[in-house]
């Protein structure tokens, strides 16, 4: 399990590292809030643990980011030295899951990671992706767009459900090929194949695309305004 520690204070964040790589995570660190919103954004986390005090950008505002503008639901426990409960109120306001008072133990801090996580693993299968008007129902892997049911191949349906865990984020083809077909890489015009089925039928009643190529790199999901296709 991959987890990300946005703190600043060093020997926390050391202290916080060591425990939770003893315990078998896979953690990675964060020394400041714009530093953190980046790596949060940018790869896929099963929690984070967030400073509310950070250099750079604060941990109220890193979070709503991440709420409000990349679309992340991640678990995020808050660490702070501010114990009040307006601090509280106003952590859990801006997208927090939950909230540990400075100091702490590490034991707690592992329990609340892994009940965190639990959580959210049945939240997630549970749920729907949801992006504009595309529905991604994750239990019956049913999709509509716009009430109208889609029919698509297991990799078209698998293609899907990585562009919309991570809207406006380009995904490099290396990495949706590797996720897709794992070891067994398809040939070099597979995706692209793929790309344009889905295409087809997430536009087949006259719908704006929301599929952008991004030259050289790979493709993401965009609003319609911005969305490009090749």
């Amino acid at each position: 399990m991959k987890v990300l520690i946005v703190e600043d204070d060093s020997a926390i964040a050391a202290n916080l590292h060591d425990y939770l790589t003893s315990q078998g995570y896979d953690v990675d660190l964060a020394m400041n809030g714009l530093a953190g919103l980046s790596f949060a954004v940018e790869q896929t986390w099963d929690a984070i643990l967030l400073d509310l005090a950070l250099p750079g950008m604060d941990g109220l505002s890193l979070c709503r980011e991440l709420r409000e503008q990349a679309h992340r639901d991640t678990p995020v426990l808050m660490l702070t030295a501010r114990d009040t409960l307006d601090d509280k109120l106003a952590g859990f306001q801006h997208g927090a899951d939950d909230y540990l008072v400075k100091p702490f133990s590490l034991k707690e801090v592992g329990a609340r990671l892994e009940a965190l996580i639990k959580r959210y693993r049945g939240r997630v299968v549970a749920c729907q992706l949801r992006f504009e008007d595309v529905r991604l129902d994750i239990s019956t892997l049913s999709v509509q767009r716009s009430g109208r049911a889609l029919r698509l191949s297991p990799k078209c349906l698998h293609l899907l459900r990585i562009l919309m865990q991570s809207p406006g984020r380009v995904l490099g083809r290396e990495e949706l090929e590797l996720q897709i077909w794992g070891d067994t890489l398809p040939n070099s015009d597979t995706l692209r194949s793929h790309v344009y089925t889905l295409r087809r039928a997430l536009t087949a009643h006259g719908e704006e695309d929301l599929i952008e190529t991004v030259h050289g790199i790979g493709y993401r999901l965009v609003a319609p305004s911005h969305a490009r296709a090749s």
